[in-house]
């Protein structure tokens, strides 16, 4: 969105068909950047969240390798890593072009902790063509949950996820909509490789220390998980796929599979698996194992060690492999975002996220509610003049929802407080890194000082971007000052031009007086008159 308040061009095209998509489905591809790999998937998606997959790729570039000192902290990339990333991201955007897919890519544990993944975000923007979202661990396991929910029938049965990566582990508890329980722990088999197992040599001691250090990690989820029910264990990712085949090997009564999808894999078999990889002591003995991916062979103890501390931790017995995971749940994310009004599920995600968050560190928020519903009022009133769409109209309802979180550090400078609250919260799923920051600076600038590219948050953002916060906190700010005094009720908000002013009334319910809350909203209405680019004047309703 370039500019937030064009007049706004009628559109009488055909409904029904979504910018030339039709009912066979959208072709979109989705790429997940992990620590160890990156991979692409290529699908035709349709309503009912149905998948027909094109192709799927995969390189493992290691990008958190190199990265730490020995300690597990993956605090920056490495410039070769970078390289061969940057390279694997420019032959998938080129594998997506040819069957002209629109590309949603996601980073996750090593991006997210690196130092310069800044560095890495642009140089796949520049020279990949790759615009990639750093995604939090929590905003992680919802995406891999919801994969998941794509390949195995578990909707309606309380199942636990196990997805071990290259930089985190992920675990979550849901039951058909609703994740119950989630965590994302630096618990990955690049990470602890670096960390254990820095030069790819397994001894007793080292494979002790390590499954210590996993098993205290886990404690507390144990504790926290409690006696909730689990009907079913979900493994996901490499890893815990790459064990699977390694145990199918070892019984040669099996017939080769041609998939993993829906096998079981028991307790026992993955602490045989486990012990067996740690005896042979060198990368090279364990290349030889048959059935284990050789490229693995350097990072898979210390994945074998997490698994099966968390099967134990947890007592699982026996869980069921997944073939889908993040990329998958990427793919039907970006589908549903794509389809508006088709997004009901995941702004239902998104709505009890902000609502938790609401929940926790707001006193009044029923004061806050009463805000975003006269924000959502006015940004009604201002369709005609603005260019912006649902998306925006929903993060403008997060924002003003979430406008007074900051009340929890203090009343001084709450609105900066606000902007750290949402900003650092892991409470907000469904959305991406992206939009969290929008939304935190669109709370941050509900009152007090206007935005500013003084203000390094806010200047760090693209143009386009900008413009959107200073409509939205506009919009805000007028919101707010009209919510005075709070015993008032405004019933309607309309917006009209007169004279090249714009106007914009209130009314009041049963005749109420209004003229505290205009007075308010018209000293509050200047960053809404430099958006619209002409004066603006706040009056009651006739």
């Amino acid at each position: 969105m370039t500019n937030p308040f064009p007049e706004r061009a009628s559109n009488d095209g055909d409904a029904s068909d979504h910018d030339g998509r039709t009912a066979r489905g959208d072709t979109l591809a989705a790429i997940d950047i992990g620590t160890n790999s990156v991979h692409l998937v290529i699908a035709r998606v349709a309503a009912g969240r149905t998948f027909e997959t094109i192709d799927r790729e995969k390189e493992m570039v290691r990008l958190g390798s190199g990265s730490g000192s020995g300690s597990g902290d993956m605090k920056r990339l490495t410039a070769d890593a970078m390289d061969r990333g940057v390279l694997a991201l420019e032959r998938f955007r080129r594998l997506a072009d040819a069957v002209d897919a629109p590309v949603a890519a996601v980073a996750t544990s090593a991006v997210r902790e690196a130092e310069n993944g800044h560095d890495f975000l642009r140089r796949a923007r520049d020279e990949a063509g790759v615009q990639i979202e750093v995604v939090s661990g929590i905003e992680e396991a919802r995406l891999i949950r919801l994969g998941i929910l794509q390949a195995l029938p578990v909707y309606d049965r309380h199942h636990l996820v196990v997805d071990i990566g290259g930089g985190s582990t992920e675990i979550i508890l849901g039951h058909r909509d609703e994740d119950q329980f989630v965590r994302s722990m630096r618990l990955g088999a690049v990470r602890l490789t670096q960390q254990f197992f820095p030069d790819g040599k397994v001894t007793r001691n080292s494979a002790s220390d390590c499954r210590k250090f996993v098993r205290a990690s886990l404690g507390p989820v144990g504790r926290d998980l409690g006696e909730r029910p689990i009907e079913v264990a979900i493994g996901s990712a490499g890893t815990i796929q790459a064990i699977a085949a390694l145990v199918a090997a070892e019984r040669s009564s099996l017939p080769s599979l041609k998939t993993l999808n829906g096998v079981e894999l028991k307790r026992d078999d993955v602490a045989a698996a486990a012990k067996r990889l740690a005896k042979a002591q060198t990368v090279d003995e364990r290349r030889r194992i048959e059935g284990l991916d050789a490229k693995r062979a350097d990072i898979i103890v210390a994945g074998a060690i997490i698994l099966e501390e968390v099967m134990n931790e947890l007592s699982i017995k026996s869980l069921l492999i997944s073939d889908y995971g993040l990329r998958e749940g990427v793919l039907l994310d970006a589908y549903e975002r794509l389809h508006g009004s088709a997004r009901h599920h995941l702004h239902d995600v998104r709505q009890r996220s902000v609502r938790r968050l609401v929940g926790l560190c707001d006193d009044d928020p029923q004061h806050s509610a009463e805000g975003a519903r006269l924000a959502l009022l006015l940004f009604d009133a201002l369709e005609p003049w603005h260019g912006m769409d649902d998306i925006e109209r929903e993060r403008l309802e997060a924002a003003a929802l979430l406008s007074n979180v900051g009340l929890v550090i203090s009343h001084t400078q709450h609105h900066r407080h606000t902007y750290y609250v949402i900003r650092h919260s892991e409470h907000l799923v469904g959305f991406t890194d992206h939009e969290i920051e929008v939304i935190a600076l669109v709370a941050r600038y509900h009152r007090k000082s206007a935005p500013r590219t003084k203000h390094p948050e806010f200047a760090a953002l693209g143009k386009a971007d900008r413009n959107e916060v200073r409509a939205l906190a506009a919009i805000l700010r007028v919101a707010v000052g009209l919510n005075r005094p709070r015993s008032v009720r405004v019933e309607e908000i309309s917006c009209e031009k007169n004279d090249g002013n714009l106007i914009v009334r209130a009314k009041a319910a049963d005749g109420e007086d209004l003229s505290l809350g205009i007075y308010t909203a018209s000293e509050r209405k200047e960053l809404l008159e430099s958006v619209v680019g002409r004066p603006v004047e706040i009056l009651p309703m006739v």
